[in-house]
C-alpha cells in the first residue's frame, strides 16, 4: 500500500455487466486487499438491491453507495435503507449521499432540481436521526418530520455518511457535516484547492480536517495495448464533460480550463464526439484519470495517491469498459494495493 493511503474501487456499472459479474469484480477487489467497493448509482441497476446481493456475497471488503442522490428518495427511507445494509453486512457499510444534478434529477426523475446543498444538509442530519434509533423529530427548512422511528434494532455501530461534491460550498459543506468527501473530476491542482474548502469547513463545524475522510475517485483502464487504454478513458471523459448536462463541465472550467470545457461540451453536444475527445489532449488526461499500460497505470495512481489530503484513492473505470478488463485493471494495481 502506498503510505497510509486506502485503495478502494467503484464498480463498472455503466459497462452494463450482470449483477453476478459486479460480485466478481467485488471479491476480486477483497482477495486483492481493497477497502471498500462503492457501487455508483445511474440509470442501471438499482443500488441498494445490488449492495444487498454483494453483502452476502463478500465477507470483509467494505460496501457503500457512492452515491444515492438526495431527490429520489426520501430522507426517512434513506435512513431505513442505511440501518437494512448496515445489519445484512456486518456493519461494513458506508452511505455517500450528494444532489447528483439537473440532468439526472429532472429529466429522469422528474424533480425540480431546488437548493441542493440545503437539501444535502438535511438528508444528513436526518439520516443520522433515523439511524440513532430515537423518534426524528426534525424542523428544516426543506423537510418537516415528526414522529418516525425505526421499528427494529438500530445499529450497534451507524454507518459513516459521506457527501460528494465538486464546487466550493458543496465541498465546505461535506467538511461541516459529513464524515468523509468524495470528490472526482478534480485535477491534482483542481483537488487541493477544493481541499482548502473542506478545511474550512471543518473548522465552521467545530471539526478536525484529518477526522473528515478525502477519497477522490480515479478512472482508471490498464491494457497491455496502452492506446486502446487511453482511448475508452478519453471517451469516457468527453462523455461526462459533454454529455451529462453542465455539471463536469462547469466544474472543469473552475480549475482553469473554461475554453477547453466548453469546447469539449458544445462539439459532444453537436453531436462531433471525435472532436470532444480530441479536445482532451494527453496532459489533460492525466490530470483527470489514467490509463495505458499496467506500469503507466500503477505510476499515475500512485502519483494521485500521493496528494497531500487524499486518504482513500477509488479507482473507477471507464464507461465502455467490460469486466475482464476492469479485473485486469485491479490485477495491475495489486503492487501497490497488497
Amino acid at each position: 500500500m502506498t503510505g497510509s493511503v486506502e485503495f478502494d474501487v467503484n464498480l463498472p456499472v455503466t459497462a452494463r455487466p450482470t449483477v453476478d459479474q459486479l460480485a466478481e469484480v467485488a471479491r476480486r477487489a477483497e482477495a486483492l486487499g481493497y477497502e471498500r467497493t462503492w457501487l455508483p448509482e445511474t440509470w442501471g441497476r438499482n443500488a441498494v438491491a445490488t449492495l444487498a446481493v454483494l453483502a452476502e456475497r463478500t465477507e470483509t471488503i467494505g460496501i457503500g453507495a457512492s452515491i444515492l442522490n438526495v431527490y429520489s428518495r426520501s430522507p426517512a427511507l434513506v435512513g431505513q435503507t442505511a440501518a437494512t445494509l448496515q445489519e445484512v453486512s456486518d456493519g461494513r457499510f458506508r452511505l455517500g449521499l450528494g444532489p447528483s444534478g439537473p440532468a439526472v434529477v429532472e429529466n429522469w426523475h422528474g424533480v425540480p432540481f431546488d437548493r441542493p446543498l440545503r437539501r444535502t444538509r438535511e438528508y444528513v442530519e436526518i439520516t443520522r436521526r433515523v439511524l440513532s434509533g430515537e423518534p426524528v423529530e426534525y424542523d428544516g427548512d426543506l423537510f418537516d418530520l415528526s414522529g418516525f422511528r425505526l421499528r427494529g434494532d438500530a445499529p450497534d455501530e451507524p454507518p459513516r455518511i459521506d457527501a460528494t461534491g465538486m464546487g466550493p460550498k458543496a465541498v465546505e459543506l461535506a467538511g461541516r457535516f459529513a464524515d468523509g468527501w468524495h470528490a472526482l473530476m478534480l485535477t491534482p491542482d483542481g483537488l487541493r484547492e477544493r481541499l482548502g474548502d473542506l478545511e474550512r469547513g471543518a473548522e465552521l463545524g467545530g471539526r478536525r480536517p484529518e477526522d473528515v475522510r478525502t477519497m477522490l475517485t480515479v478512472t482508471a483502464c490498464a491494457r497491455e495495448d496502452g492506446d486502446r487504454a487511453r482511448e475508452l478513458l478519453r471517451q469516457h471523459l468527453a462523455f461526462y464533460l459533454g454529455g451529462m448536462g453542465t455539471f463536469y463541465r462547469d466544474a472543469l472550467a473552475r480549475q482553469g480550463y473554461d475554453k477547453r470545457a466548453t469546447g469539449i461540451h458544445d462539439a459532444w453536444q453537436s453531436g462531433d464526439r471525435r472532436r470532444a475527445m480530441d479536445l482532451i489532449d494527453d496532459d489533460l488526461l492525466r490530470r483527470l484519470g489514467v490509463g495505458g499500460t499496467p506500469a503507466e497505470v500503477r505510476e499515475g495512481i500512485e502519483t494521485f495517491a500521493g496528494i497531500d489530503g487524499v486518504d482513500a484513492v477509488a479507482v473507477s473505470f471507464p464507461r465502455e469498459i467490460d469486466a475482464d478488463d476492469a479485473l485486469e485493471t485491479l490485477d495491475a494495481l495489486d503492487p501497490l494495493v497488497g
